[in-house]
């Protein structure tokens, strides 16, 4: 479903600021696989994402999306394989408008536009529907602007948002990390919920190394731009953290010093 074959990524090339944020990256994500990646600071986690969605472009090495090549396509022309949740729940809606012009929206990702009605009344059914999943309640409000929300309403409804019509990938950027342990877990409950029930690929950057362990089937773990350890099976879920923090020692020759890593 993904392929990174020998992706590099350089910001700021030839400054005092140069960083090489992807150096030699391979990656490969079959149907139904939902990987967390782990990682400290600086080590290329959020970069692969924005390298996947088409944000910036690479300076070499190809990214396949369900067996097309996305290498050089803008982020809007990847927009259609694709569902993202970001860290900041502000981001993946838009304050303004109601609950259900957003999701009208996330319904027609990928589809073409026309003049009709922008929410049809056979839609609206589909959307309370979806809304109850959440279980916030929220499927009696939807003509409430989403800037009243919660964040956690909020990032719950942008993961539904990402899931409404079925990506071929989701990428979930520290999706959690923002919210408080109680709404971050039923955001995670939702998540897992989600992705198993759709079957769908997906992709989480999680700094929680518990998180890590217990959700999906596979686990890697980045450091410099590349993959330094990759586990899955019966591997991934008899792990603790103390065999993570060994297993970046081992991989990396470096003590880990993510102090927010370390105290998840």
């Amino acid at each position: 479903m993904l392929e990174l074959r020998n992706v590099y990524k350089t910001f700021n090339i030839g400054t005092i600021n140069e960083k090489k944020a992807l150096q030699d990256l391979n990656l490969r994500l079959y149907p139904k696989d939902f990987v967390t990646v782990i990682g400290g600071n600086g080590a290329g986690k959020s970069t692969m994402l924005n390298m996947i969605a088409g944000v910036y472009p690479i300076d070499s090495g190809q990214i396949i999306i369900d067996g097309t090549d996305m290498t050089n396509k803008p982020e809007y022309k990847r927009a259609y394989l694709l569902g993202r949740v970001f860290q900041d729940p502000m981001r993946g809606t838009a304050g303004g408008m109601e609950i259900q012009e957003n999701l009208a929206m996330a319904y027609r990702r990928g589809k073409r536009r026309g003049l009709s009605w922008g929410i049809k009344a056979s839609e609206k059914e589909i959307y309370k529907e979806a809304l109850k999943m959440l279980d916030l309640g929220l499927e009696n409000r939807m003509t409430t602007k989403v800037g009243l929300l919660s964040g956690g309403q909020r990032q719950a409804l942008t993961l539904l948002m990402a899931t409404l019509q079925k990506p071929q990938l989701l990428l979930l950027d520290e999706h959690t990390a923002a919210l408080d342990p109680k709404t971050a877990k039923k955001v995670l409950d939702l998540t897992e919920h989600l992705v198993e029930s759709q079957e769908l690929t997906a992709l989480m950057v999680t700094h929680n190394m518990k998180d890590a362990i217990h959700i999906g089937n596979r686990l890697i773990m980045m450091y410099d731009g590349h993959v330094i350890y990759d586990v899955s099976g019966e591997e991934k879920k008899n792990l603790k953290v103390d065999d993570l923090l060994q297993k970046f020692v081992t991989a990396s020759g470096e003590e880990f010093a993510n102090d927010r890593m370390m105290l998840a």
